[in-house]
């Protein structure tokens, strides 16, 4: 009877560890990709480019956060510094289309050239959850760079 009940203690409490760490990865939100973008541009304007980058770059570093993450891409579309795909790091990206056929990179740059700070749709595999999700983008120019966060919905 004890090692019964014994052990649906630990279930119960194993299930709510569990419950608990779901909770803690809630799905980030527009105004906490914003806030991570501008946190990442000011980085960038204090520290330059090499560091900025390494710390994006990092799965660990404070451009990282559940299924938030920044990327930069110069205008050209090449990727510079991504937080979740560092394989993308030094490679063109400008032909790179979602599941739908969207050239979704090519579209940021695009926009670029008239908005400095804009919000793009389409579909991307979401960190947390490894399969793919509706996204929307947010970008900020910073001269030639273009730093961006998106959220999943």
């Amino acid at each position: 009877m004890h090692k019964l009940l014994a052990g649906m203690l630990v279930g119960c409490l194993v299930a709510t560890a569990a419950g608990s760490a779901r909770a803690a990865e809630k799905p980030g939100t527009a105004d906490e990709a914003v806030a991570m973008v501008k946190k990442a541009t000011a980085f960038l304007k204090a520290n330059g480019r090499g560091r900025t980058f390494a710390e994006i770059n990092d799965p660990r570093g404070q451009f990282v956060d559940r299924d938030l993450y920044v990327t930069v891409y110069d205008m050209n579309g090449t990727c510079l510094a991504h937080g979740f795909n560092p394989k993308m790091v030094g490679k063109n990206m400008l032909d790179l289309k979602d599941p739908d056929g969207k050239p979704f990179i090519k579209e940021r740059s695009e926009v670029a050239r008239s908005k400095d700070q804009f919000w793009i749709d389409y579909k991307y595999i979401n960190p947390t959850t490894k399969q793919i999700g509706n996204k929307t983008m947010y970008t900020e120019k910073v001269g030639d760079l273009l730093v961006s966060c998106g959220i999943y919905k």
